[in-house]
This record gives structure tokens, sequence and C-alpha cells, in this order.
């Protein structure tokens, strides 16, 4: 069995309608898995970090991040994609 291959995702603008369902939908076209999700609400500003699978066969982590980048334009937030070996491997040092 392959070795589980995570990114960590942050979204971070004006609240708006829509923005948790279509940063889903993105992922859901590339085969990605939601394994947790945060999000919450101050002062109008909407924030969220996600923890997603991509070990799909089908999921290119150059792809989703560029998707969502696109995305992120469209929505007027941004949409940062991180594979989360840099979050690992900054404790391990």
């Amino acid at each position: 069995m392959n070795e589980m291959k995570k990114v960590v995702i942050s979204v971070l603008g004006l609240d708006r309608k829509g923005i948790i369902a279509k940063v889903s939908n993105v992922l859901y076209n590339n085969e990605a898995n939601i394994l947790d999700i945060s999000q919450t609400i101050v002062s109008g500003y909407f924030t969220m970090i996600l923890v997603a699978d991509i070990s799909a066969p089908g999921c290119s982590f150059d792809a989703l991040s560029r998707e969502l980048s696109d995305l992120g334009q469209e929505l007027g937030v941004q949409i940062r994609t991180q594979l989360s070996e840099i979050f690992e491997s900054m404790y391990r040092i």
C-alpha cells in the first residue's frame, strides 16, 4: 500500500457564500479526500484550514494547487496549498 501524501490548504478572505462548496468541489474533482477541516468567520473574514489526502493516482499536487489558486482569484480569497511534509520536517530538526 502506498504511503499517504497529504496537503495543507489554507483559505483567507472576505466571507461570501459558496467558498467551502467550491473548494470541496475542486478537491473532489481531483480525487483528493478531506481528512480534517476547520473554518471560522471573524469580523467578516473567512478563514479555513484543511488537510487532504492526495494519494490517489489521479491526483496531482501541481494541478490541484493551480486549480485552487485560480479558484481563489475567482472568489477574491487567498488559497494556499502546501505539502504537509514541510510542516512535519520543521519539527524533526
